[in-house]
């Protein structure tokens, strides 16, 4: 059976079971054990074995219940209400208010955290239960989550970002720089969409009562926001200081966490059994998508049809920009699929050589894999962000929902991509800058 065929049938196959209503680990399972026998008989089932020991033993998936048992702590202790109710009173007169200020929290813990799946479980956790209390649209709500949380593919520090660095030898420190501006454009464009969008459309974000708020109140209010910002400046802290990894930070967050709590008088045994259920659950949701995503990856790589896609871009005889419009293509197709570690380790090693001869930037272009990444983690129906985040919906919300939530911020997303292809100083402009300095 060629690989043309095999991809066909698996993704209708996936289609059609999620469209039954099927939950996505068992569908990606199934498929995955399914196809292996009917490929490569019983005894490849061992393929399986291998790659669910590759994820229980993932130093990186450790971060997302850490991650998650922070955001579970800080919530259950009043922390996180204390600190929406600042937002809103500071935010009240700006349209949106609250998923503005939502979206700039989940661009810190996205920064924070450089794990989109321990970021947009978090914030899962931690925003949506307070937008959707105060009447916010659910695709609203669910967007601004979805989208800010991938932001973690693209603003330092990233583990991605690193991979991406190290597989196409180029510069750490010169990537992190390259992702800075971008990263900050892209969280403008959502608040503006936002403030826009609400603006046109009152109902999806209802204001406030109109009740006068006192300025000494408004300042008094700010005091919510000292631990909330001590914990992400030491998250951030150890990993800039080099004292701890992005895995091991959320063991600082963790502990953050739970001083906080303690200070607020609100750690107590049942407010911490609460936060370990919560973290057990979301986490099994997550770990077996991921379990399931993986071994469903790699029946689809050993029938050769990552291969043969990427084989497609080398016999392009068109104009560079062309073909660099086909490589982002062959990206974000291969995104529905693949993780992004394993786009990388794919594709990087055959586009480096094609980018080098066309006269690219590679840092520039990486900063457009980058982004390519990000939207492939929110393009239904595999993407990796939409499963997130349906381990903590509340009930009465399909993916149907998620899906159309996501659509404008996927927009806003290519919209951010062509205004890097165009303006390519926009990415390269400081890690040129840092590179002189350091050379002088």
């Amino acid at each position: 059976m060629s690989s043309t065929l095999v991809f066909a049938a698996m993704f209708v196959s996936l289609l059609l079971l999620l469209l039954s209503g099927m939950p996505l680990a068992f569908v990606l399972i199934s498929l995955a054990v399914l196809f292996t026998i009917l490929l490569w008989g019983l005894d490849a089932l061992v393929l399986t074995v291998l790659q669910t020991y590759d994820v229980m033993t993932s130093d990186v998936l450790l971060a997302i219940p850490l991650y998650v048992l922070m955001a579970s702590i800080l919530q259950r202790s009043g922390i996180i209400e204390a600190l929406y109710k600042a937002m809103e009173l500071w935010f009240r007169r700006l349209p949106g208010g609250l998923a503005v200020g939502t979206i700039a929290i989940c661009t810190v813990m996205a920064a924070m955290t450089g794990i989109v799946g321990a970021a947009v479980a978090a914030m899962g956790i931690l925003a949506l239960p307070s937008m959707l209390r105060r009447g916010y649209d659910e695709k609203l709500a669910l967007g601004v989550i979805c989208a800010g949380g991938t932001l973690g593919i693209l603003i330092p520090p990233s583990i991605i970002t690193i991979v991406y660095a190290a597989t196409a030898q180029i510069s750490v420190g010169k990537m992190f720089a390259a992702g800075i501006v971008p990263g900050m454009v892209l969280s403008g464009l959502y608040v503006s969409y936002v403030v826009i969008r609400t603006m046109l459309k009152p109902s999806l974000a209802p204001a406030p009562d109109n009740i006068k708020i006192s300025w000494l109140e408004m300042f008094g209010s700010l005091k919510s926001l000292f631990l909330p910002t001590l914990i992400v400046f030491s998250v951030l802290g150890s990993i800039y200081a080099g004292i701890a990894t992005p895995t091991e930070a959320a063991a600082v967050g963790v502990v953050g966490a739970m001083l906080s709590a303690l200070l607020q008088g609100q750690f107590t045994y049942a407010n911490l059994s609460d936060a370990a259920m919560d973290t057990l659950r979301v986490t099994t949701m997550i770990m077996w998508i991921t379990i399931g995503a993986k071994i469903f990856v790699s029946i689809f790589t050993g029938t050769g049809g990552a291969d043969s896609l990427l084989m497609f871009i080398e016999n392009l005889e068109l104009n560079r920009w062309l073909v660099l419009l086909a490589m982002m293509g062959i990206l974000v197709l291969l995104g529905l699929f693949l993780d992004e570690i394993g786009i990388i380790l794919l594709c990087v090693p055959v586009f480096m050589p094609i980018i080098g001869a066309f006269g690219f930037d590679p840092v520039w272009f990486g900063v457009l894999f980058l982004i390519t990444a990000q939207m492939a983690y929110i393009t239904p129906p595999f993407g990796y962000t939409l499963f997130y985040i349906k381990g903590v919906l509340p009930p009465g919300i399909g993916m149907e929902t998620v899906y159309r939530a996501i659509l404008p911020f996927l927009v806003l997303q290519i919209l951010a991509l062509i205004l890097f292809m165009l303006f390519p100083d926009l990415v390269t402009w400081l890690p040129n800058q840092l590179s002189q300095r350091l050379v002088s």
